[in-house]
């Protein structure tokens, strides 16, 4: 037998399989989105996984069977029996969340993740949380961004991006960050967009195989990623935390209960905070934590304009969105010295921010902070906090909604607006 007959024997498969496998992954014909289980849109929802976030498949697939979008970042984590997750599956509300967000994910982040569901939320209800923490001077750490970073987001944008303020605005943050210059030919793309040029040629063309490579690759490994999903621990959790709920909704009898719980569960500690997270996170440290936020800003930060981002989108697509603002747990903020002047000034710019554009479904609950048991720590909302915010968020998702007529304001992309403390100052600007 030749030398060339032996090696094609040998190298032969190997390269009929890759090149199969690359016609595959490129195929236009693969993509289908009927073949996602209901057990799988049930258990994704709360899985608060990071790849089911960069991915597309199986968030739209839950989206187009009925599940809301719950964004936002850590808060989504923070599991006790008047959760929202629990509180929908309880009383067997119309609605199921599907949690976006985790540890450092913020408005970046989620303006990219809105990319691959922008179709299943048009025209539909959307629930986002907006932490007062995201807005410090550095804004999003690029780490945490790239952790989360999706090339498949950003390829669906590039595609359908058209040089708008909003688009050159979304190419300059990524060219910020690592992950967006880390393939050279989508930041050349990002550079002529950022200049307010479009695309050459050859880079959409290198872009839509990338984004078909991607959209395919996930369509793929959603199926075997799919199999994880199989009575996650946050499912077995959340159904936990329902048997602890009497069987009829009754806001006044939930209330007593939620701070029944909320007192046993901090009891450690003279601040309100969860045992667990006090024994684990602060208890050690907490003697060289007094006064250290005493100098701490939310109010300039550029997270104000990569949170327009996100509201250009929803404008964008007739999103109706309700804004829930947290409160920050008044004893850690006195302990901690952050200023309670400068987060009611926070309060009144992001609110400025919103309703001057027409969204105006703010759960606004800044001046709750000395509420006993509504945080579960120093940030995070629980028990009584989760129990409040549901006043807002079931009437918004089971009741019809007015479609909100928005207005954007491209001013809020300025840098007068990220640094300027007076909301009224910098938008006249």
């Amino acid at each position: 037998m030749s030398v060339k007959k032996r090696l094609f024997l040998i190298f032969g498969p190997v390269i009929t399989a890759v090149i199969l496998l690359f016609a595959i992954f490129l195929s236009p014909f693969w993509l289908k989105d009927d073949h996602v289980s209901s057990r799988v849109d049930r258990s994704a929802a709360t899985a608060i996984s990071p790849m089911v976030l960069k991915g597309r498949l199986i968030k739209s697939s839950a989206l187009a069977h009925g599940y809301v979008a719950f964004m936002g970042s850590s808060e989504w984590s923070r599991f006790d029996p008047f959760h929202p997750s629990v509180l929908a599956q309880k009383y067997h509300r119309s609605y199921r969340p599907f949690l976006m967000g985790a540890r450092g994910t913020q408005s970046l982040t989620q303006f990219f993740n809105l990319q691959s569901i922008n179709q299943q939320v048009k025209g539909k209800k959307v629930v986002f949380f907006v932490s007062p923490q995201w807005f410090v001077k550095p804004g999003e750490d690029p780490n945490a961004f790239s952790f989360y970073y999706s090339p498949l987001q950003t390829t669906s944008w590039l595609q359908r991006e058209t040089g708008s303020r909003m688009d050159r605005y979304a190419a300059t943050r990524l060219l910020d960050m690592p992950s967006g210059r880390s393939d050279k030919i989508i930041a050349a793309a990002l550079t002529r967009i950022a200049a307010g040029k479009r695309p050459t040629a050859m880079q959409m063309v290198y872009i839509k195989y990338r984004n078909r490579l991607l959209l395919n690759e996930d369509e793929v490994f959603s199926q075997f990623q799919a199999d994880t999903y199989d009575g996650t621990h946050n499912e077995r959790l959340i159904a936990k935390d329902a048997r602890q709920l009497p069987s009829v909704y009754n806001y006044q009898k939930l209330d007593q209960l939620a701070g029944k719980i909320g007192q046993s569960q901090t009891n450690n500690n003279p601040f309100h905070i969860s045992n667990q997270f006090w024994n684990q996170k602060l208890k050690r440290h907490v003697k060289g934590l007094r006064g250290f936020q005493k100098h701490l800003s939310y109010l300039k930060s550029p997270e104000y304009s990569d949170f327009q981002l996100v509201l250009n989108q929803f404008a964008k697509d007739h999103t109706k969105v309700l804004f829930i603002i947290p409160p920050i747990n008044s004893r850690w903020q006195n302990y901690t010295g952050l200023s309670e002047p400068m987060l009611q000034q926070f309060d009144r710019k992001i609110t400025y921010q919103l309703r001057s554009q027409g969204f105006t479904h703010i759960d606004d609950l800044t001046n709750d902070s000395h509420v006993p048991y509504l945080m579960t720590d120093t940030i995070h909302p629980g028990w009584r906090g989760w129990l409040k915010m549901d006043r807002a968020i079931d009437p918004f998702l089971t009741k019809s909604v007015s479609q909100p007529h928005y207005h954007i304001n491209p001013q809020f992309y300025s840098k007068h607006w990220q640094q300027d403390a007076d909301p009224k100052i910098a938008a006249r600007r």
